[in-house]
């Protein structure tokens, strides 16, 4: 076994099998950078290559882009507020008050460092999991994935601080917006108003992009000036290597509890990020910068969805079971490539399964030091004017939010998103926690389903199920403490609210939430019982806990103490709105002309007007923006949002 772990090694460290792997790392590190696009569209490009390809080449050129990607992530997440992917969502809560601290060299070089150790250590533990892992993944049954998705739950009580009542009000609100759609029991529709769009729910990349990045992106435009305000971003790459060295205990758990999570299917990399960022909050007894740029928030995180990626291959290649929808399209190539997953791959093709492992472990490597090479320039980035790298995020997320289900829907969405986040901001509720809640709602309620049926309810007494209940018991004493002793965890940039004087705004907001939770009570009433049990306890919980947000809000900033920031409390100039109109000058003209055309359109005038650039650089940035357009959506295959011009007249492409 020895011998032929290191023959595997041998045999893809030739020129031929490392070029492809490079390849591999290079168009990950692209998509990586790109929000929203992911995994699973680089594999689907990489598909139609891997016909004739020997079996070692393409599965390097495979591990090479999905090992990368969790990296690559990192870039928006810290630079520009915006989460790469769904596992890089926590990263934004310090990544990037750190950038606009001017350490973004600093985040960056934790977070690959974090990310290299966590994509080695999981490595390290597929080489020997692999021969022993089988009887652990087949513990988890339904009923132990639900007590799962609750632990997820549970990490809201840790990123809501001294808001505990508006974390769980978020929470329940992030749910009740991941319940929309067909009931996974009966398929029954609730709270979908007879729309097609909504009848499959709302994507998550959709509410990713709304929830987080364009509050951040008006917020900037607000400020006038650059991410990073003119700091020093060419300083601390080495600082941030020693922090994740000084904090190498917590890469490890982290990397561990990625692991373990990836592992199980159905759970993956969009909760293993909050998992870490929870973990590293309750075992910190300084919680006070958490949220405000404290490092080891982007450490852990990433370290962890970097692990993920080789836990998630082993229930891939040992039952053929994907664990997300990247592997989903990973199991595919293999099948392509003559490759059968199954037990076999720890026995009869146990040498195509270590060159697996080593080509996880060499991507990392790789893509590490790919990272850090360009990560100098790319930094460069927050020290420019804000008003300038504006429109090119706001074209990036629209069209991230497009390809969704390639509908106009999409971007009404993204819309609707983003002024609910910017509600969820401006009033100091937990985003983290919506996005936890939206991000298990489904899964929770298909393993509730799945284990009633398999188990009834005696499913609550499994010896698995008992264990991780009392782990979630734990979490949730732990987040309770931290709250009584006084430590907040600033998920929601406290530091920069003010009390508020004025409640009205927010008591009409709680209010309107109220409203939806009793329009949920309502759905859930209107369909049979496996369908209402979670749209009912959604309301309820949820209800409960904003009538007594509203009770407090009602008593006034005193009474409400802590709990009622408002951004805009001391705002004179208008707060995000008049930049939101930009956004939605920028939707109405793809509506009316297609996106092509209207891209042009708004960088043109936006440029001119907000960022006051010349005729010269604002053609340059235009062309610049178009070029980049058309280049990814020709090498990925995307499509371009059409609009009422599209649907009377045959245009060329891209204006098709």
């Amino acid at each position: 076994m020895i011998d032929l772990f290191f023959a595997t090694l041998g045999n893809l460290l030739t020129l031929q099998h490392m070029g492809y792997m490079l390849a591999g790392v290079s168009l990950g590190l692209v998509i990586g950078v790109l929000p929203g696009v992911g995994g699973i569209a680089g594999l689907s490009l990489l598909l139609p290559f891997l016909y004739g390809m020997d079996s070692t080449s393409a599965l390097a050129m495979l591990i090479g882009l999905l090992a990368i990607i969790p990296t690559a992530d990192t870039f928006t997440s810290i630079l520009m507020g915006i989460p790469g992917s769904s596992a890089s969502q926590a990263t934004v809560l310090d990544g990037f008050p750190l950038a606009k601290q001017g350490e973004a060299a600093r985040a960056l070089s934790a977070a690959f460092a974090a990310s290299m150790i966590g994509g080695l250590f999981g490595a390290l533990l597929l080489t020997f999991a692999v021969l022993v892992a089988a009887p652990i993944i087949l513990a988890f049954g339904t009923a132990e994935l639900f007590m799962l998705t609750l632990f997820g739950l549970s990490m809201v009580g840790v990123l809501s601080g001294a808001n505990m009542v508006k974390g769980i009000a978020s929470a329940c609100l992030g749910l009740g917006f991941g319940l929309v759609g067909a009931a996974p029991a009966t398929s029954e529709y609730r709270m979908d108003f007879g729309m097609l769009y909504l009848s499959d729910g709302i994507p998550l990349v959709t509410v990713a992009l709304g929830i987080f990045a364009l509050p951040e992106i008006l917020d900037l435009l607000r400020g006038g000036g650059s991410i990073a305000q003119g700091a020093q971003l060419g300083r601390g790459w080495f600082r941030g290597v020693r922090d994740t060295l000084a904090n190498f205990w917590l890469t490890l758990r982290c990397s561990g509890i990625g692991a373990l999570i990836g592992a199980i299917p159905g759970i993956g990399g969009s909760v293993v990020d909050w998992i870490a960022y929870g973990h590293v909050v309750q075992t910190t007894k300084d919680k006070s910068q958490f949220g405000k740029g404290d490092i080891r928030g982007v450490i852990a995180p990433e370290s962890a969805n970097n692990a993920t990626a080789a836990g998630a291959l082993l229930p891939t290649l040992l039952f053929g079971i994907p664990g997300s929808g990247s592997m989903a399209i990973f199991l595919a190539a293999m099948i392509l490539l003559g490759i059968q997953p199954g037990p076999g791959m720890a026995s009869n093709d146990l040498g195509i399964t270590y060159t697996i492992i080593w080509s996880l472990a060499i991507a990392n490597v790789i893509g590490t030091a790919m990272c850090i090479v360009l990560a100098p320039g790319i930094a460069k980035l927050t020290a420019v004017r804000y008003a300038l790298i504006a429109p090119f995020m706001i074209m990036v997320i629209c069209f991230a939010a497009f390809q969704a289900t390639r509908s106009f829907a999409d971007l009404m969405a993204l819309l609707a998103m983003g002024i609910l986040g910017i509600f969820l901001r401006r009033f100091g509720w937990s985003r983290p926690a919506f996005l936890i809640g939206f991000v298990l709602a489904l899964g929770g309620e298909r393993y509730l389903y799945q284990a009633v049926q398999f188990y009834g309810w005696g499913f609550l007494t499994r010896p698995l199920v008992l264990v991780i209940a009392a782990i979630t018991i734990i979490s949730i004493w732990a987040g309770l403490r931290g709250t009584k002793s006084g430590s907040s965890i600033h998920t929601e940039g406290a530091a920069e609210y003010s009390i508020a004087r004025n409640m009205t705004p927010q008591v009409i907001f709680s209010g309107i939430v109220l409203v939806g939770f009793g329009f949920a009570i309502q759905q859930g009433l209107g369909v049979s019982f496996l369908a209402q049990i979670f749209p009912i306890a959604v309301g309820i919980v949820g209800g409960l806990a904003t009538l007594l947000l509203l009770v407090q809000q009602m008593r006034g900033p005193v009474a409400a103490g802590s709990a009622n920031f408002d951004s805009e409390a001391r705002a004179a100039d208008g707060g995000p709105w008049r930049f939101l109109l930009w956004f939605l000058g920028f939707m109405g003209a793809i509506g009316l002309v297609g996106f092509f055309a209207a891209l042009i359109g708004f960088f043109t005038v936006f440029l001119r007007v907000v960022a006051r650039s010349s005729w010269v650089q604002t053609v340059a940035l235009t062309a610049g923006a178009g070029g980049l357009m058309l280049v990814l959506a020709n090498a990925l295959n995307l499509v371009f949002p059409g609009g009422l011009l599209q649907e009377y007249f045959d245009l060329p492409w891209p204006f098709r």
